[in-house]
């Protein structure tokens, strides 16, 4: 009944809005990407965005049409649906290969039809290891031991004129391709990491523009990379093979309608060049004097290179690549050039970033210029790498003598914010060095700012732990000897990445590494992808990955796909813990446990912060069994709904026999005990008020501070909020001193750390042994900040935004805070201000959505939307209120708020 009378609610209301104004159609994806090469699925998805200056508007139909050329392939017809996000192809079975063309047109519920979009374009890629008719080339020589870069050569001739031209490469290693001395395509680190024995993935490029009627010739360098360079620990390399194989296939048809492939086979030619070393750890060497110039364009004379040598490497692994790759993003310029304590030239770019540095430089032959990587100096100013443990982080450049130039790596990449130059000729000039950030492709997407500084401040180290880390995996660390995706970490900060960045194909790639990894048994391996080895798997917390990150990036993006896609994963994974558990409570396995919280050593009043690690394992078994239950409710999957339903009710049961006291006291009497039983519904809901009070207590007893590791602090401040504690979760976040969220933003901090304690506060340094100062693990509070602070979240009913929650919750002291989030279906915001006793609320409602508006007032107080008292507001709704909010539903448009007499 209720749900009835919303559904008629919201149709009074859209049914408001006039015939008046123009609704256009802009911003066209498929499979989430602008004009893809390379779609790999059966039925690609198409995702379009309304825009028009008029509220409440709402598309009631659309229709679609796809050609090849001018060739038609598929018009949908008008089809009756609002559905304008990830609408599936219906048409025949699409051609490999092909390059097609789609626009759209939608019906508003006025009747009105919009003109047809602009096109958009994606090609398909290969479809099956048959159509690869490339061979896998390997070195024709006895590599050195240092296993200086391959390169690869071959001159081709096109007799015709070049209608079109389409390139799949991919590596064993690393690869970067030019034709014709030029570049082929903007993506670095290629082909990316994946579970390279099960899936390794090619790219697709046109490169129809580099390629001349007449002599050709295609390079290709190959470094060692993930695939057989060093990895983990205890030297170990080569967890893939040993080789640098190449694969290369390009595509070409002539205006005459002939074709023509250019594929790798035992014709080209190796040898290697002035990339001399390259390892991801510990950097790169490259020597001038060894550089064959002009060895990718036609003319270039390679009698003396080897003959390469044809391998039968398995095609059967191969697929397109599902996420954007890395490229190069922001640059910083040197702030300080400091010559330190003992003596050394260091350079201070002002952020902590990843990626490396560019150097224009230009000496005599064989002058050599090295440059040192670190995060942080020390107490004392020195330049400090201990924390590295046995990652080199250097990279050497060789000059020849002859004209300036400019140097920098190829295949290692760097976290630093700081390099020490050492061999540099002449004088140092800041203008010289450039640091560049590399990282995955994600389009940004979240802002927050409020009137707190710091506050700002962490967010921004927020964003740019998540851009260090986010490297074609979800990275631990970027700088020291790991660099893995360490699945845990993943899974606590998968919400809030996708708030700042549009990271819906990035995981949905890295979860097909999670199914590709996990055990047979259902075990999830720690790091993904797993190169510690099978036994290295099944940590609480760590493997419920498989179950959180596709239930958030659907909550997130609205993707049933991923949840399709994983759901196996997802129940294999709960199928661990079950047959791990007797009589349905799990305590056997290793397990990190709340990884790194905070430990207060002279505590000797019981309250320690040690959390029982199988109390931790029954929470999440009991969450990931909830998320199985939600994602079978989404596909339809009815028994296992009421299969698992009843497992969770027996799991529960079995957590309050075993760790809960009569009284409703927990066994550990930590934050996180109390957080995980609360924020998972653990407890009789007649003992959970109590429990939040207990939790509130704990935190008093700390002097309002956490002492939270890696699993309960993604969640500490939403219990304290959702069992009316938001003022207690303000003084959490805005705390100043260790440990604190903001306790390192005082230190300077431009990432987030992964210890509370990175740098103590007399400026020496936690553990060398683990001390990463860019782990983004902790920047799992911004989700309570966008949510929560700023109140921009979505419903379950209508995910990826389509139904938008916006319940501002002022507090801390601040007088502002506004987010906005950019959706598959437009911008979304909320911002609220004070002045005295009115609170201002400004709200963005994209088109085709509808929002349920929380204002923050009592029934006495006078609000208005755009001068017009609320009561008179046409284009509004109000739905209920309490003594807490008022709340009104809205269709899309802006809304301008001001409430008089708020709380």
């Amino acid at each position: 009944m209720k749900k009835d009378l919303l559904i008629a609610g919201w149709c009074i209301l859209l049914s408001t809005w006039g015939a008046t104004g123009q609704v256009t159609l802009q911003h066209l994806l498929t499979e989430n990407l602008v004009n893809p090469l390379g779609i790999n699925v059966a039925a690609p998805r198409f995702s379009w965005q309304l825009t028009a200056a008029q509220r409440n508007v709402q598309q009631a139909a659309w229709e679609i049409k796809l050609t090849a050329g001018k060739t038609a392939v598929w018009n949908s017809g008008k089809v009756n649906s609002a559905q304008s996000v990830q609408v599936p192809y219906a048409g025949n079975p699409l051609q490999p290969a092909t390059k097609y063309s789609w626009q759209v047109r939608v019906w508003d519920t006025a009747g009105k039809v919009t003109p047809w979009s602009a096109p958009a374009t994606f090609q398909t890629a290969l479809s099956s290891p048959a159509d690869w008719k490339a061979q896998w080339i390997i070195p024709g020589f006895t590599e050195e031991s240092d296993r200086p870069a391959v390169l690869y050569r071959k001159t081709f001739t096109l007799p015709k004129k070049i209608r079109t031209a389409t390139a799949y490469i991919t590596a064993h290693g690393l690869y970067e391709a030019q034709i014709n001395g030029q570049r082929v395509g903007d993506a670095y680190l290629t082909p990316g990491w994946t579970s390279y024995n099960k899936r390794l993935q090619y790219q697709v490029y046109d490169v129809t523009s580099l390629l001349v009627t007449g002599a050709n010739a295609m390079g290709v360098t190959v470094g060692n990379g993930w695939y057989r360079g060093y990895l983990a620990w205890g030297g170990n390399k080569n967890s893939y093979g040993s080789d640098a194989g190449l694969l290369v296939q390009i595509a070409i048809t002539f205006t005459d309608g002939s074709t023509q492939n250019l594929i790798t086979d035992g014709t080209w030619k190796s040898s290697t060049g002035p990339i001399r070393y390259d390892e991801i750890y510990h950097g790169e060497t490259v020597d001038t004097r060894a550089e064959k110039s002009g060895w990718t364009n036609a003319g270039f004379n390679d009698t003396d290179w080897s003959q390469t040598q044809t391998s039968d490497f398995s095609k059967d692994v191969l697929v397109t690549t599902y996420n954007e790759p890395v490229k190069k993003h922001e640059t910083f310029k040197p702030i300080k050039v400091l010559t330190t304590p003992n003596g050394k030239t260091v350079l201070d770019f002002g952020q902590n970033l990843v990626g490396w540095v560019m150097v224009k430089a230009k000496g005599n032959s064989g002058d050599s210029i090295v440059i040192k990587h670190a995060e942080v100096l020390d107490k004392y100013g020195n330049f400090y790498t201990e924390n590295l443990r046995v990652a080199k982080a250097t990279a050497t450049y060789i000059l020849d003598g002859k004209e300036e130039r400019t140097l920098e790596p190829h295949f290692s990449w760097f976290g630093f914010r700081y390099i020490q130059v050492e061999g540099y000729p002449g004088e140092i000039n800041p203008d010289n060095f450039t640091a560049v950030a590399l990282y995955s492709d994600m389009q940004p997407t979240g802002t927050f700012t409020c009137s707190q500084p710091l506050l700002n401040q962490l967010q921004h180290n927020i964003q740019w732990g998540q851009r260090g880390n986010f490297l074609d995996v979800p990275t631990d660390c970027p700088q020291r000897d790991e660099r893995l995706g360490w699945t845990g970490d993943a899974q606590a900060f998968s919400r809030t990445a996708s708030f700042n960045f549009g990271v819906n194909n990035f995981f949905a790639k890295w979860l097909h590494d999670v199914t590709a990894d996990q055990r047979a048994d259902g075990a999830v391996p720690h790091v993904i992808p797993n190169v510690l080895g099978p036994n290295s798997s099944a940590s609480t917390g760590w493997a419920d990955v498989c179950t959180i990150a596709p239930w958030n990036m659907y909550l997130a993006y609205g993707d049933k796909r991923i949840l399709e896609e994983q759901y196996s994963s997802m129940k294999a994974w709960v199928g661990y813990m079950q047959a791990q558990s007797k009589n349905d409570l799990w305590q056997t396995g290793f397990h990190f446990g709340d990884w790194l919280f905070y430990r207060p050593f002279d505590d000797n009043d019981g309250k320690a912060a040690v959390t029982d690690k199988y109390l931790i394992a029954q929470c999440f078994y009991a969450h990931s069994t909830q998320l199985l239950i939600n994602a079978a409710k989404q596909l339809g999957k009815t028994e296992d709904v009421t299969t698992y339903g009843e497992l969770l009710q027996k799991v529960k049961a079995a957590f309050v026999n075993e760790y809960l006291t009569p009284n409703g006291r927990l066994v550990s009497p930590t934050q996180t005990a109390y957080v995980l039983a609360l924020q998972f519904d653990m407890l009789p809901e007649a003992l959970r008020a109590q429990a939040a009070a207990r939790l509130v207590q704990n935190i008093k007893d700390y002097r309002n501070h956490l002492t939270t590791g890696f699993l309960g602090t993604p969640y500490l401040c939403h219990v304290l909020s959702r069992f009316g504690y938001t003022d207690m979760a303000y003084t959490l976040l805005l705390q100043e001193t260790y440990p604190s969220w903001l306790y390192p933003v005082k230190m300077g901090a431009t990432t987030i750390w992964e210890r509370w304690d990175g740098q103590k506060p007399d400026s020496t340094f936690q553990t060398p042994g683990m001390n990463s100062f860019n782990h983004y693990a902790y920047g799992a509070i911004g989700d309570w900040m966008y949510r929560v602070i700023a109140g921009l979240d979505t419903y379950e009913d209508g995910p990826g935004y389509k139904h938008i929650k916006i319940q501002p919750h002022p507090g801390g002291g601040l007088t502002n805070a506004a987010a906005t989030l950019q959706t598959y279906y437009g911008t979304v915001s909320s911002g609220w201000s004070t002045n005295g006793n009115e609170l201002t609320v400004d709200v963005e409602v994209p088109a085709n959505t509808t929002a349920a508006i929380y204002l923050p007032a009592s029934p006495e107080s006078t609000i208005t939307e755009s001068g017009i008292a609320l009561s008179a507001q046409k284009d509004l709704q109000v739905a209920t209120s309490d003594d807490q909010y008022v709340m009104v539903k809205a269709g899309s448009g802006k809304y301008h708020f001001v409430i008089s007499g708020a709380h």
